[in-house]
């Protein structure tokens, strides 16, 4: 979190939304430890990894699905998971983010 800190808070002077996603757990092998952090804005920037890139386009979708709805929730991404395999997670693990609209 420390690292995305300072874009994050130029979102805020700049008024805008932003979602936060931080990796909870992993089972098995996870490209990220938990307590990593991304945070995705309203235009869809981003600053951060919670998947060493290979799951962030779909968490990216996630999180601005959720600074629409402003709902948080946890999201698994797994080597079983059809979408994560399409996008890159072939490292045999699953991992558990917790993603939410970051309330200024």
């Amino acid at each position: 979190m420390k690292d995305i800190l300072d874009e994050v808070v130029s979102w805020q002077k700049a008024g805008k939304e932003v979602a936060i996603a931080r990796v909870v757990d992993i089972e098995g092998s996870g490209p990220r430890d938990p307590g990593a952090a991304m945070a995705v804005n309203e235009d869809g920037e981003v600053i951060g990894s919670v998947s060493g890139g290979c799951v962030e386009g779909a968490v990216v979708v996630e999180a601005l699905e959720i600074i629409e709805s402003r709902e948080r929730r946890v999201v698994t991404f797994g080597y079983s998971d059809d979408e994560a395999f399409a996008v890159g997670l072939t490292c045999g693990g699953t991992i558990h983010l917790y993603i939410e609209p970051l309330d200024w």
